[in-house]
C-alpha cells in the first residue's frame, strides 16, 4: 500500500512557516547565534538554533491560556495545526478513531525544570508543571486539545526520534491500523541538553561546519515539523506531496553515544531501505545527512554513503547547518526539507564547509541549484546507536 504526504507544518529557528522555511534554505540563511530566549552560563560562549519567539509570543500565536504547558509542547501545536491546515483535515477528520498521532520527542517539559524546582520548594500543593515534564505530555497535549481518538504513542530514540515517528506512522497505515497519520517531532532548548551535551564536549562556539575537515562540533537548535500521512484510500483528490517510499531501523549496539568507526548501524539502516522501497543505490539522486559536525558522526556516515554507494556519493548536504540540530525533532524537520527538495526540485548547499575530511574526500553541496530529484534518502542517527533511514520519492 502507498503512503503518502499531503499536509506539513515546520517552525524553526529559520521560520515558523513552511515557506518561510524554504526562502531562508534557498538563500543560504543561518538562524545559529546567541541564546537569549532563558539565562545559562553557556549563553555566551556557545550558539544555538534558537526559535524567535519567546514562549509568550507563542501562546498568543496558538491561543494558549493554561499554564503548565510547556514551550516544547508550544512549538509542537504550531506545526501541527499549519500540517493538519495544509492537509485540510476537519476537527471530525482529526478526531477519528482511525487517525493516529506519532510524535517523537525527547526533552518534554525538562525545559521548565528550574519551574518545576522552585514550585517543589515553596508550594504545599502539585505543581501544573508536573504533568508536562515527560516526553509523552507532548502528545497528550495535543490529543486533548484536538479530541484525538485513535492511536497515540511518543517515541524517544534521541537524535532519530522523529525519522522513526514517520517510520511507525508509515506502518500503521499499511497495515490497517490507522487511515491516516499524523506524524512528526518537537523539541525545545533546555539547560538539560545543553549541559548534557557540553559534558560530551562536542558542542561548538562557532557555526557548525558538517563534513568539514576542521569541523568542531554541534550547534543545539529547536523547533517542531509535523507531517500528514494519508493511505490511498482516504487522500481523495487532495495535492499530494510526496510518497513515503521506504525506511528502516537499525542498531550497531557500539557505544551510547557514538557510532561504530565501521558504520554498520548507518549502512545497514540505508541499505535497508532501499530494499525496503525497492530501489538501487543509483536511483538515490540526493541525501540529507545527519551531518551533525561532530568528528564521530562525519566521518563514519562518510564512510558508509561511500561504501553503500560505491564511491559515487550523490549530492548530499546538512540543513543542522542551517538550523542546528534539533534533537527529536530533527527526522521531521529534515523530512519537510527533503519534500520541499522534491517539490521545487532543488537543493540548498550544506554552509561553512572549506576542506573535506581526508580520507574521505566527500564535498556536499556548496550552492543553491535546481536539479531533477526522484528519489531523496534522509539519514537521523541517535544515541545508542539508533540509525533511521527515510526515503521520499516525487510523484
Amino acid at each position: 500500500m502507498k503512503v503518502f504526504v499531503t499536509g506539513m507544518g515546520i517552525i524553526t529557528s529559520i521560520g515558523d512557516s513552511v515557506e518561510s522555511n524554504r526562502k531562508a534554505l534557498m538563500e543560504g540563511c543561518c538562524g545559529i547565534g546567541m541564546l537569549k530566549g532563558f539565562s545559562t552560563r553557556y549563553a555566551e560562549t556557545l550558539l544555538f538554533g534558537e526559535v524567535k519567539f519567546t514562549n509568550e509570543e507563542l501562546r498568543n500565536m496558538a491561543g494558549v491560556n493554561e499554564r503548565g504547558v510547556s514551550r516544547t509542547s508550544l512549538l509542537a501545536l504550531h506545526a501541527f495545526k499549519q500540517a493538519v491546515s495544509s492537509a485540510s483535515l476537519s476537527h471530525e477528520v482529526i478526531s477519528d478513531s482511525k487517525t493516529a498521532l506519532i510524535v517523537g520527542n525527547t526533552v518534554g517539559g525538562m525545559c521548565l525544570t528550574d519551574e518545576l524546582y522552585k514550585d517543589a520548594n515553596q508550594r504545599d500543593t502539585g505543581s501544573e508543571y508536573v504533568a508536562s515534564y515527560d516526553c509523552g505530555s507532548v502528545g497528550i497535549f495535543l490529543q486533548q486539545k484536538f479530541g484525538m481518538k485513535g492511536i497515540i504513542n511518543t517515541i524517544n530514540t534521541a537524535c532519530s526520534s522523529s525519522a522513526n515517528a514517520i517510520m511507525y506512522g508509515t506502518r500503521l497505515i499499511r497495515k490497517g491500523y490507522a487511515k491516516r497519520v499524523i506524524v512528526g517531532g518537537t523539541d525545545s532548548l533546555a539547560k538539560f541538553t545543553i549541559n548534557g551535551f557540553n559534558s560530551l564536549h562536542i558542542l561548538s562556539s562557532a557555526h557548525c561546519s558538517p563534513f568539514d575537515a576542521n569541523r568542531s562540533g554541534l550547534n543545539l537548535g529547536e523547533g517542531a515539523a509535523f507531517l500528514v500521512l494519508e493511505s490511498e484510500e482516504v487522500r481523495d483528490n487532495k495535492k499530494v506531496l510526496a510518497e513515503v517510499k521506504g525506511y528502516a531501523n537499525t542498531n550497531d549496539a557500539y557505544h551510547p553515544s557514538t557510532l561504530s568507526d565501521t558504520g554498520d548501524g548507518p549502512l545497514l539502516a540505508m541499505t535497508k531501505a532501499l530494499e525496503q522501497a525497492g530501489l538501487a543505490p543509483a536511483d538515490i539522486d540526493f541525501v540529507n545527512t545527519h551531518g551533525t559536525a561532530t568528528e564521530n558522526n562525519d566521518e563514519v556516515e562518510s564512510r558508509a554513503m561511500i561504501s553503500l554507494f560505491n564511491n559515487k556519493v550523490p549530492a548530499f548536504a546538512s540543513t543542522k547547518s542551517n538550523v542546528g540540530h534539533t534533537l527529536g525533532a530533527s527526522g521531521a524537520v529534515e523530512a519537510v526539507y527533503c519534500i520541499l527538495n522534491l517539490l521545487h526540485q532543488e537543493v540548498y548547499p550544506s554552509l561553512n564547509f572549506n576542506a573535506p575530511i581526508a580520507g574521505t574526500g566527500l564535498i556536499p553541496v556548496r550552492e543553491y541549484s535546481k536539479a531533477p530529484l526522484d528519489h531523496i534518502m534522509s539519514n537521523s542517527f541517535g544515541f545508542g546507536g539508533n540509525c533511521s533511514s527515510l526515503i521520499f520519492s516525487r510523484v
